[in-house]
């Protein structure tokens, strides 16, 4: 990929965790983290990777909360970025968080 996806890929990043903290108004949500964000070829699809802190309901609720707030975050994307069209945004849990956390617990239980 080019340098100019990546810069993108960046920005958005950086915009959408400054709408959920300052914008968004669902309790859900404002506890987001984005850990990523990969756009396709023609920079018309974002893949977006979060994680929350929580428990298997939680996770699940502030997912249904993303994809009911998918409209709003696109269109105040847009007003941010100054490209031709706004990606169309996919959200994805991000569960290398998860998954590093249980390689450490087999871990300690293997010293012990």
């Amino acid at each position: 990929m080019g340098y100019r996806v990546q810069r993108v890929e960046k920005i958005i990043e950086r915009e959408l965790a400054s709408i959920i903290f300052s914008e968004v108004h669902n309790e859900l949500i404002k506890f987001v983290s984005i850990t990523k964000v990969a756009l396709n070829k023609d920079m018309s699809v974002a893949m977006v990777w979060y994680t929350v802190l929580g428990n298997d309901g939680e996770i699940e609720a502030t997912k249904k909360a993303l994809e009911q707030a998918k409209g709003f975050l696109r269109s105040e994307l847009a007003h941010r970025l100054d490209l031709r069209k706004t990606p169309e945004l996919r959200f994805k849990y991000d569960e290398s968080l998860t998954y590093g956390n249980h390689i450490n617990e087999v871990i300690e239980n293997l010293k012990k």
